[in-house]
């Protein structure tokens, strides 16, 4: 009898730890569960090294220009980074490096080049007819109004090329980006560059030179001969103006050399 009590005793106990273990064990598994949905859903780490496929990761790459609050990774933790506050310069750099036609949705470096022509013809007109008016006055007029253009031309393209490698490199700082697409001040640049023997040699007609001038600068800016791809890899807005610069003078050159044939073929 009391080997039997005593057996009885002993299998009561076995079941009651039982039972306790099981029902931590599930309490366990509860706080498991509930502390996984927590990661998965915060985005802060995730169990057995694996990512389920619904977080997805950006990263920094040239094409995305639009990419203002790139995703930083640090180890297993994906962490975005803060988006900076805009300053006044800031967006004085987006106008002057995007000239606004950078965010036309088809080739914004084209667009830019028209930009350049459209700032040759509005400066070339007033400016003549002013040096015009003023050398009657003055008894200059046996000086060529070409070459008083051609100082306002030379004049404009430094400005321009000084103002578009600030306002590039702060940009490309800004959007994280090297070389971003949207910046055209260097196409502007250029293309006046491309345009300098128009003025110079003075060889009519002069519409027929302008639409040359501006088909071989978008040749020279997308083939991109020595040194132009070298001077690509010059550091911030420098880079971005350098190879434009370039491709302008060979079109320039090449622009010259047709004028001069033309001329004599003519005469």
């Amino acid at each position: 009898m009391r080997a039997g009590t005593k057996a009885a005793s002993s299998l009561a106990v076995r079941l009651g730890l039982t039972g306790i273990t099981t029902l931590n064990t599930f309490r366990r598994g509860l706080a498991s569960a509930k502390n996984f949905s927590e990661i998965g859903r915060k985005g802060t780490a995730f169990p057995h090294g694996r990512r389920p496929s619904r977080y997805k990761v950006s990263m920094d790459i040239k094409k995305s220009s639009d990419e203002l609050n790139p995703t930083a990774i640090t180890g297993e933790k994906t962490v975005a980074s803060p988006r900076p506050a805009r300053s006044g310069k800031d967006y004085l750099a987006l106008a002057i490096a995007t000239c606004g036609v950078g965010y036309l949705p088809l080739a914004p470096g084209t667009w830019g080049s028209v930009l350049g022509v459209g700032l040759f013809i509005i400066l070339r007109w007033p400016a003549l007819s002013v040096y015009a008016s003023l050398g009657r006055r003055q008894g200059l007029i046996l000086l060529n109004p070409q070459i008083g253009f051609l100082a306002i031309e030379l004049i404009t393209i430094l400005i321009v090329t000084l103002l578009g490698i600030w306002g590039a490199s702060r940009v490309e700082r800004l959007w994280r980006i090297k070389d971003p697409g949207k910046v055209v001040v260097d196409e502007v640049a250029g293309q006046l560059i491309a345009l300098l023997p128009v003025p110079l040699l003075g060889i009519w007609p002069l519409k027929i030179w302008i639409i040359v001038s501006f088909v071989l600068f978008r040749f020279f800016d997308i083939v991109k001969p020595y040194p132009a791809r070298q001077l690509e890899g010059l550091h911030g807005g420098l880079g971005i103006m350098a190879d434009d610069i370039v491709a302008g003078a060979y079109a320039a050159i090449v622009l010259a050399v047709m004028m001069a044939l033309f001329s004599t073929l003519i005469l």
